[in-house]
């Protein structure tokens, strides 16, 4: 009758198992760690161990928990080179704290010494844990599986029978099988040694290296990276250079010549919105259609920029990101002379493109007595005007259009050198145009009415034109492609890493005492699982029909050919 049982390692080694720690060696890439003999270190020492506690996996570990930590105030804090604007008004705000982030470097916390320190320390980290263990892996796969311990009994799953076929068949019988189920099988002495789940170690690599990608994809970004904003309205164009944009910054070891050369017109914009019910007012198209040309000679090309849809030009995207109206305004002076007509675009201060903005007339402008002036106009447009209600537009489409206009002249303040946006008046040293009762001259205008200004001072007309303009930003993120690769390697790595179990199995057929063939098969593998003990069993089972049990001397042979299948369940206690 056959023979099936599982045994637990016994509580001290017994003779001839000093084998069972090679036969479970190297089922793993991690440096084996060794104490150091603090008394005897001299400086090679020191540096050595050093440099083991900075390979090790729980300082990479730690690295990375300190660099997501001290990525936490780059969100919270604003940045240097994010929005300089935000940091001055914090330091205004927070005269106490200011000082204090500043010799932190948490106004620039990705170009900060500490931060760079983390980032390099888990650089080097990963470098000197990976190159390791992959030459120590390579060795792995160049060589063979280790032969079978003495005592295949003190491994966590085992599994014997007796047979009456020859050794010689049923270790060719386990090699044929094993290598069927794409184990690395050979055969050593009597005994069949096999391995698998070498893509565990190499997802375990696959990530660390992916991490080591992501560092320099991420570090080559934000050094390489430009982001820029610009307004155009319709009709008008763009040219990729410094000057023409709106807002920009870049990473520190950006040049201008790193910009791609491209160029764009603004055809036409289009915008629908959901006319009735719950999302009424809700954009349903976005779009702007252009004609682009990629360098000085480059021909025109039409393509259609949307929401997430951008234009992509060498490193470059051309992302579509906002949009609202500038109506055609005309101006003249006292004499009827136009010293102003152009689309003026105004800032978006809700959904439905409620907006405002400034107008400037700089130079040109005469008043009534023939002196030069400046003029400005404050600016608030509605889309849709509802009578009884002029704080909003009821509606972001052009169903009722109507700006509302306040008049001002004097000095705008541009000849001082300040700079000053040109979506706002400063009106510190310009005076309010008055009407007959003493009042500031404010008037609501509809396309193509015209409001006069007292004594004589000029018009003002809203043309019956009104055209749309849209935001873009110009994007250029290098490295991003690499840090997506590096992100879905990381992912399957640890995946493989986590749900792939490296394992040996060995099969020895040798002949007993009373001249029969004693069969031992075995499994061992890297943690404790019940996946090991499982799939020997089915190998026993497979096994055990080519060389099925043999009757026990003292047994009838009919209960010998009812026996069943040997199976296989861990040990307690059994060691990993």
């Amino acid at each position: 009758m056959s023979e099936t049982k599982t045994s637990a390692p016994d509580s001290t080694p017994a003779a001839g198992d000093e084998d069972l720690g090679a036969a479970g060696s190297q089922l793993s890439t991690a440096p084996a760690e060794d104490a150091p003999n603090l008394p005897s270190l001299g400086v090679i020492g020191w540096v050595r161990w050093f440099w083991r506690q900075l390979t090790s996996m729980r300082v990479a570990l730690l690295l990375l928990l300190l660099l997501s930590l001290g990525a936490i105030p780059g969100s919270l804090i604003p940045q240097t080179g994010i929005d300089e604007t935000k940091v001055a008004e914090f330091r205004k705000a927070h005269e106490t704290l200011a000082p204090i982030y500043d010799k932190l470097g948490l106004f620039n916390v990705y170009s900060s010494v500490w931060f760079s320190s983390i980032y390099i320390l888990l650089f080097v980290s990963l470098i000197g844990c990976i190159v390791p263990r992959t030459w120590q892996f390579v060795g792995q796969l160049r060589g063979r599986p280790p032969g079978a311990p003495k005592r295949l009994t003190r491994l966590p799953a085992y599994t014997t029978w007796r047979t009456e076929a020859e050794p010689e068949q049923v270790r060719e019988a386990a090699l044929a099988l094993l290598k069927k189920r794409r184990f690395r099988a050979h055969l050593t002495g009597d005994a069949v040694a096999a391995e698998k789940g070498y893509l565990r170690e190499v997802g375990n690599l696959a990530f660390h290296i992916a991490l080591i990608v992501m560092l320099i994809a991420f570090a080559w970004g934000q050094l390489f990276k430009s982001e820029g904003n610009k307004l155009v309205v319709e009709g008008d164009g763009f040219s990729n250079t410094l000057t023409q944009y709106d807002d920009f910054k870049s990473g520190s070891l950006f040049t201008q010549d790193d910009l791609d050369p491209f160029s764009f017109n603004l055809k036409n914009f289009t915008g629908t919105y959901e006319a009735s019910g719950p999302n009424k007012g809700t954009p349903r198209i976005y779009k702007a259609d252009l004609t682009y040309s990629v360098g000085a000679d480059g021909k025109d090309k039409k393509t259609t920029i949307e929401v997430n849809e951008p234009l992509e030009i060498g490193d470059s995207k051309v992302y579509l990101v906002s949009h609202g109206y500038a109506p055609v305004i005309t101006i003249r002076d006292g004499k009827g002379n136009v010293v102003y007509r152009d689309a003026v675009p105004l800032l978006p201060l809700d959904g439905n493109v409620t907006s405002t903005g400034a107008i400037k007339v700089m130079d040109g402008y005469r008043n009534a007595k023939g002196e030069r002036e400046q003029l400005g106009l404050q600016a608030f447009f509605l889309p849709t005007y509802v009578k009884g209600n002029e704080l909003a537009s009821q509606f972001p489409a052009l169903l009722n259009p109507v700006i509302n206009l306040e008049a001002y002249h004097g000095d705008l303040g541009v000849d001082a050198g300040i700079p000053q946006s040109v979506y706002q008046l400063n009106k510190k040293n310009l005076k309010g145009f008055k009407d007959a009762k003493g009042a500031q001259v404010r008037e609501n205008l509809k396309p193509g009415e015209t409001m006069k200004l007292p004594n004589g001072a000029g018009t003002v007309t809203f043309e019956k034109e009104i055209k749309e303009w849209a935001g873009f930003q110009v994007a250029r993120q290098p490295g991003s492609g690499w840090a997506l690769a590096g992100s879905l390697a990381a992912i399957f790595g640890l995946a493989a890493s986590l749900f792939i179990q490296r394992r040996r199995v060995w099969v020895r057929a040798a002949t007993g005492g009373d001249g029969v063939t004693v069969v031992e098969m075995a499994g061992l593998g890297r943690s404790e699982s019940a996946k090991v003990p499982e799939e020997l069993g089915d190998l026993a089972g497979i096994l055990y029909e080519q060389a099925p049990g043999a009757p026990d001397a003292e047994d009838d042979p009919a209960e010998s050919e009812a026996s069943p299948d040997p199976q296989v369940v861990p040990a307690e206690g059994a060691e990993k």
